[in-house]
Order: C-alpha cells, then structure tokens, then sequence
C-alpha cells in the first residue's frame, strides 16, 4: 500500500491517535522483526559516501534527521534509522514524566501541510528514555538527546532540571540539545536570556565533553538571536539548531489560538533566521537547520547557507517514510549537478 493511500485512513484519526499505531508499527518492527527491519531499510535507506560527513567525532551518515518531537521516549529509534535519517534526535524528555497539556493539542493543516500543536512536552520521563536508549547506544546512526524542563519546575529550579538530564545523558547519546524554545511550557522561552545561557553551558561544559546545543525559537528579532547565539556560543554551546516551532498563527486558515506552528508555512521564516545566523557563525560553530523541509530543493539551500545537517517532522506526517529517502536522492542530484563530490563542498558554499 502507497502512503497516499493510507493517509486516506489515518487522517480519519485523530492525529495523537494516528500517531500512536505509528509508533506501535516502528517500535515493534525494531524489537520483534528484524527480518521487516532489514527489508524496510532495504527499501527506504540511501547509502552513498558523498552524503557522509563527520560531526563531534562521529560519523553522520547522510545530513536529513528527524526533529525532536516525534520519538519522545526514545523507542521508534531503529524503525526510524531504517527509514533512512541520517541521524535521530529523541525527546523532549523532562526530569519526570509529565503528561502533558490538556487534549486536543495536536492539530493537521494538510493542504499547508503543516502542523499546529500544543503537545507541552508530554513523555514518560528520563528513567524510561535511559532504559530505552541503552539498549541500542552506541548505535548505527548519531542519537541527539532533547531536553527540557518539567512543567512545574520553576525558572529559579530550571537548572537543576537540566543538570539532571545531562548528566543522564551524556554516556548515551552524541549530542545534547537544550530546549529552551518549546512555546508549549510556560515560562521555557524566558530562559533564552543571557544569565541562563551563561549558566547553563558553563555547568554542561564541566559535567561533558559531549557537545551541548542550543534549540533556539523563530520568533526572537534577528538581533537577538545573533546575540543569545552569540552568547551561548562564548559559554560553550557546540552548536546552534534553529528553528523551533512558531507562535505566529497568520499563516494557517483558522488556527487555534495556542501551541506552536510547524511545516511548510514555517520555512520562510525559519529560513531567514537561519541564514542570518549562518551568516554570523557560518566556520565558527555547528548550525543545524529545522523548519519547513520537505524536499531535497530547500534541504540543499539550508547547507548552502551553511547548516552542516538538515532535520525534518511535519513533513513525515506528510511524506510518509519515503521522505528521508527522497529528500537524499535530490541532494545527491543537486551536488551532481553543481560538481560537488562529497556534502562537505557544498555546506556553507552561499558563505565563501
């Protein structure tokens, strides 16, 4: 069966609903059918050296990962690596487990192909996700752990959370990304503030060696952004992924008056953030682009603006598990087009 013609059938479901039977399908693929495993890899994985790149000491296997959101507790990871993502971010993951906000707070826009949702970091906290992640780490493809506060943690007590989660994390995972950008938690996007910042990557960079980044908000004026980057990076952040999820609803017909926006009607305004902070730190730190891509087309001109890796999340609502594989296919085409041998070439290429 075609995913368009399935999508027939789940988009009668509600979408947490539809999102459930996909986890169960992935995650029970990864632990009871290997044989499946190997043919769905077969099926939806690029392999092609020119796609490969080493990042924080590790080796990326193609630059299209998936977004933190989707795999909150970790346990689609081996469903999704067969997909075909170069690299998977899991989480949010809080101190405890939270339920979240109230239901409905997931809703479609399929003809913006895009999504509105208020989910509020809803997981099974970190002791589930290191019991999940252990199994498999160190795994075939780089594991990035999100992380942010619980929702009744206070700003004062923000810290200790994420003191708590790093320290969880770091020998089980290859990067760690501060999510301080959710606008699902109130009170989580305060914290990109400078006295926070300072204090958060001092603590990380004497608790690991493993690179912390930094998940910044589309919403912040491009001065500010450049400088909470800016001063993240100063502190100790490795990277800077950019962008969440938008509180902007004037795109989207009839949007509810919360949560944060995802999908195509985020690309512009994701892009445009993006290369104003390539442009700042394009050669002095690790951009990581999200928001909006769908296609090899716009993957390709976030790595010429210089992100070194791509990541995707509404767009597999969307796609379906084709899409990690299609959005390779076309770089692969575009790097033959322009001459460029290896991925590398072409990062940054709109810098120099």
């Amino acid at each position: 069966m075609q995913y368009k013609d399935l999508k027939k059938f789940i988009y009668k479901l509600e979408p947490e609903s539809a999102h459930h039977i996909i986890e169960t399908i992935l995650k029970n693929i990864g632990a009871y059918a290997p044989f499946l495993l190997k043919a769905v890899s077969k099926k939806y994985k690029i392999t092609n050296s020119k796609l490969s790149q080493e990042l924080f000491g590790v080796t990326f296997p193609n630059p299209v990962g998936l977004a933190a959101g989707f795999d909150k507790n970790a346990t689609m990871i081996q469903g999704l690596e067969a997909i075909g993502f170069g690299f998977i971010e899991f989480g949010t993951v809080t101190p405890k487990p939270q339920s979240g906000n109230e239901k409905p707070r997931l809703f479609r826009f399929p003809e913006q192909n895009s999504l509105q949702n208020a989910m509020g970091f809803n997981n099974e906290g970190l002791e589930v996700a290191q019991k999940n992640i252990k199994k498999l780490y160190p795994f075939s493809v780089p594991l990035g752990a999100n992380i942010g506060k619980n929702k009744n943690t206070s700003s004062e007590d923000a810290l200790k959370d994420y003191e708590i989660l790093i320290d969880g994390f770091k020998d089980i995972s290859d990067y760690i990304i501060i999510n301080i950008s959710s606008p699902n938690t109130p009170g989580l996007r305060d914290l990109q503030n400078e006295t926070f910042i300072k204090s958060i990557f001092e603590l990380s960079t004497k608790m690991t060696d493993k690179p912390v980044l930094l998940k910044i908000a589309p919403d912040l004026e491009v001065q500010d952004a450049i400088d909470i980057c800016r001063f993240a990076i100063d502190n100790g952040a490795k990277g800077i992924i950019a962008t969440n999820t938008t509180i902007d609803y004037t795109p989207l017909p009839n949007p509810k008056d919360f949560g944060g926006i995802s999908g195509e009607v985020l690309k512009e305004k994701s892009f445009i953030l993006f290369e104003a902070l390539a442009k700042e730190f394009y050669g002095k730190t690790t951009l990581i682009s999200v928001g909006g891509i769908s296609d090899g087309k716009e993957a390709y001109r976030r790595l010429k603006a210089g992100a070194s890796l791509v990541q995707a999340y509404s767009a597999l609502i969307f796609e379906g598990p084709v899409l990690a594989r299609k959005i390779n296919e076309e770089i692969l085409e575009l790097l033959e087009n322009d001459g460029y041998s290896n991925i590398s070439e072409v990062i940054g290429a709109d810098r120099k």
